[in-house]
Parts: C-alpha cells; structure tokens; sequence
C-alpha cells in the first residue's frame, strides 16, 4: 500500500501554541491530527475534550482523528462530532455494547474504530467488521506519550492486516505508540498505513525534516 498517512499527536505539542502547532504541523507535511482523550479513569491521565478539539478546527483542513481513552465513551461521541472530529476511534473495553458504540459514531456523521491496547484480543473485531473505518493498535500501553515501541504490536498489526484483506473493506490500519523514523518501515512492513507519532515529530526543532524522513523510509517498503 503506498497510501501512507503521518498523525501527529497534539498530546506533545505545545498547548500554550496550540493553533500555531496544529498549523505548523500540517505545513511541514502531516495529513492527520491525533487527538488524545484520556479520562484519568480508563487511563491513569488527563487530558484534553471536546472544546479543545473545536478550537483547533479551524486552524487546520485535514482530518481530526479523536482517540478515545475514556469509560464510557457513549457520552462523549456525539460532544466529538460536533468539535470537528472526523474520526473517532475507541477501546473495546470501554464500551458495554461494541455495536452500538461504532453506529453511534457513525450516526453522528464520523468514521469509526477500534483501539486495541498490547494485551487486548482482537476477536473484537470478529461480529462488527462492517462498522468499522479504522483499526488503530497500540504499540504502547496507553496513557502517557513518549513510551518506546512494544515489538509484538508488530505481530497484531500483521494479523489485523489479514482480517482487513479478507473483509474486502478498505478500513485503514493505524499504529500509535513509539513510532519513530528508525522504527517506521517494520510497521509499514507489517501492514500499517497511519502512523501516529508524537514525541518523535513535535520534540523535534524542524517538523519537515522528521516527516520528510519518514515518508523516505515508507518508500523504502516493497511494494
């Protein structure tokens, strides 16, 4: 797949800059924004919510990607949906009912996912492929940025790629969590096509550059 999408996670930016960032960001080549939502419950964070997500809407044309680390989600979806997000993805875990969880985000006019942290099954997926827009795995356990890269999401990105292959739907597959220039390609190699960094693009002084870097390793993959 040479459809390869960079999302910088706004949770290592600078929130007192926070439009200029988005915007910067964007400039230097990005083609998604990651939002990070964490609750201090499911998560053991705080972080940022819906008024965030609708004051930098206006900043930026490229989609808003609103990960969900939150239980329950259900009350939050349609407070996403009117900020700005265009995708919303969340955890399996933190929903009592899966279905209805992906239709509402659906409903409320967002493309929809499934988040699935290292030790989470994907059997998830198995009833509710039809509903899905994203499959996003966690190469970290979720909660904090700056973590490095847990080799086995490798493995669970190889599997999820498989499922997505034999449901015939084109349901982009996204990997968050230590993803950096060194380490993009294996993910790619294993079937990625959304890579979410954060750290790895705003700790850095010229946002083109890393994301420049990127992309020419993303080319590197065989075709």
């Amino acid at each position: 797949m040479s459809n390869y999408q960079i999302a910088p996670s706004i949770l290592s930016a600078d929130f007192a800059r926070l439009g200029e960032e988005v915007r910067n960001v964007v400039a230097a080549g990005a083609d998604i924004i990651h939002f990070d939502v964490m609750d201090n419950h499911y998560v053991p964070n705080l972080t940022i919510g819906p008024l965030v997500c609708q004051a930098i809407r206006p900043h930026v044309q490229v989609p808003i990607d609103v990960h969900l680390m939150v239980k329950p989600v259900d009350r939050l979806i349609p407070d996403f949906a009117k900020a700005g997000a265009n995708i919303i993805t969340f955890h399996p875990e933190a929903s009592d009912h899966i279905d209805r969880s992906l239709q509402l985000i659906r409903d409320s006019g967002c493309q929809a996912g499934l988040v699935f942290n290292p030790g989470t099954p994907m059997h998830y997926l198995n009833h509710v492929m039809d509903k899905i827009d994203m499959i996003l795995i966690m190469s970290v356990n979720p909660g904090f940025g700056g973590q490095s890269f847990i080799g086995e999401a490798l493995k669970k990105l190889s599997i999820a790629r498989r499922m997505i292959v034999e449901s015939g739907r084109a349901i982009r597959l996204e990997v968050d969590g230590g993803i950096k220039v060194d380490n993009i390609r294996a993910a790619a190699e294993a079937g990625a096509d959304t890579f979410v960094a954060g750290s790895a693009i705003f700790g850095q002084p010229d946002y083109k550059d890393v994301i420049d870097a990127m992309r020419a390793e993303l080319a590197k993959v065989a075709r």
